[in-house]
């Protein structure tokens, strides 16, 4: 397993937690507005971390830390990621993987082994954007409406999210998604934030009323759409 990084304590990216987040090489997507262009590109040449090195961490904050966001690049790829939730599992804590749900027979079984609490799920876009927001020339998109149609089914914590990139998407995006995941539990537009780390720098966000205007789209078939990211 490919532990590149180690966020010790965050309140974002576990909605509702006091958590650490453990981030994890390689990826299989070549998202242009990816935030961890490291991790997808050269994992390789990234610090590593051991996991015996993390979960002694995480066994000396287990009373202070209350969950743990797996992320990456992809987590989904990693071999032995199954392994290491037990191990957290043993520890108490609450676990929520973020997917790009290309994987979704590793889901299915994450799940059903009761090893993760939560599924926070990318929508890069409507599927037939999905070529030009995952860097992909012919993405298989069935396995990813099969990730999407398990979490709609299955009695677990989700969510699905869009980074809304101004150059990528537009409100035909948001049209065809509502349609796609309607009466989805959750769903939340990030605004998009340029930084050095992006694969493809250059691009923008839209504005607060622009992103509200998505919203409003997107509440007519989602009961809960809500906007992070906006400073």
């Amino acid at each position: 397993m490919k532990i590149c990084g180690l966020n010790k304590t965050t309140l974002l990216d576990y909605p509702g937690k006091v958590a650490a987040t453990i981030f994890l090489g390689s990826c299989n997507f070549r998202c242009p507005f990816c935030h961890n262009s490291s991790l997808v590109l050269h994992p390789e040449a990234e610090h590593k971390i051991s996991q015996e090195e993390v979960l002694s961490f995480l066994k000396k904050r287990s009373k202070i830390l209350e969950g743990i966001c797996i992320t990456g690049g992809e987590p989904t790829l990693s071999a032995d990621l199954e392994q290491f939730l037990t191990q957290i599992r043993k520890l108490g804590y609450s676990v929520k993987l973020d997917t790009n749900g290309s994987r979704p027979y590793v889901i299915k079984e994450l799940v059903h082994k009761g090893l993760v609490d939560k599924i926070a799920m990318d929508i890069k876009a409507c599927p037939e954007n999905y070529g030009i927001l995952t860097g992909l020339p012919y993405p298989d998109l069935d396995p990813i409406r099969e990730s999407v149609n398990f979490l709609l089914e299955e009695p677990v914590d989700y969510e699905f999210r869009t980074t809304v990139v101004k150059e990528l998407l537009t409100e035909h995006d948001f049209i065809e998604i509502g349609r796609w995941i309607a009466g989805a539990k959750a769903y939340y537009l990030q605004a998009y934030k340029d930084s050095p780390e992006v694969l493809q720098p250059g691009f923008s966000s839209y504005s607060l009323e622009e992103l509200e205007h998505f919203r409003n789209i997107l509440l007519q078939t989602i009961p809960l759409v809500e906007i992070r990211g906006i400073d």
